[in-house]
C-alpha cells in the first residue's frame, strides 16, 4: 500500500455494509452526468481493487446493471443506498460513492466532471480516467 494513501471508511445508511477504502486525503471525484449517475447524485472516485474492502454487508448487497452490462452498481437490499460499483470504465477497480464516506480522512476534493452522456467520446478524451484503478507503484 503506498504510504501517501489513508484509510476512508463507509457504508450504507442502515450499517449493513461497510467497507473500507485506501485512497489520498484529496480526492479526485468524478462528477458525471449519465443516467444512473445524474439519478443517484454518484459523485465517485476510482481505486483499484486491491485498494477496497468490503468488511461487511456482502449478503445484504444486489447488483444492479444496464445498458452494455460493464458497470455493475451495488446497492444495500435493506436501505437502498448504493456505496460502491465497477465502473465500466474501469473494470478493474471499485468507484466509490462520495456521499457514502464517513468523512474523517478527506482533507479536500477535487471534482471533476466527466460527460457520461457521450460516454465514448469522454473516455477518449479523458484517457488518464482508466489510470485511477491502477495500483499505484512506488
Amino acid at each position: 500500500m503506498d504510504s501517501d494513501l489513508v484509510r476512508h471508511a463507509g457504508g450504507c445508511h442502515c450499517g449493513a455494509v461497510r467497507y473500507e477504502v485506501w485512497a489520498p486525503p484529496v480526492l479526485n471525484v468524478i462528477d458525471c452526468n449519465c443516467s444512473i449517475c445524474v439519478k443517484k447524485q454518484g459523485r465517485h472516485f476510482i481505486v483499484p481493487f486491491n485498494q477496497f474492502k468490503l468488511l461487511k454487508g456482502h449478503d445484504s448487497l444486489k447488483t444492479y446493471s444496464f445498458n452494455t452490462h460493464m458497470a455493475k452498481h451495488n446497492f444495500c437490499m435493506n436501505c437502498g443506498i448504493h456505496p460502491f460499483y465497477i465502473p465500466r470504465s474501469n473494470p478493474d477497480g471499485y468507484g466509490v460513492i462520495l456521499s457514502s464516506l464517513d468523512d474523517v480522512a478527506i482533507k479536500k476534493i477535487k471534482v471533476e466532471k466527466f460527460d457520461g452522456k457521450n460516454w465514448d467520446l469522454a473516455m477518449k478524451k479523458n484517457t488518464h480516467i482508466s489510470a485511477y484503478s491502477k495500483p499505484v507503484k512506488k
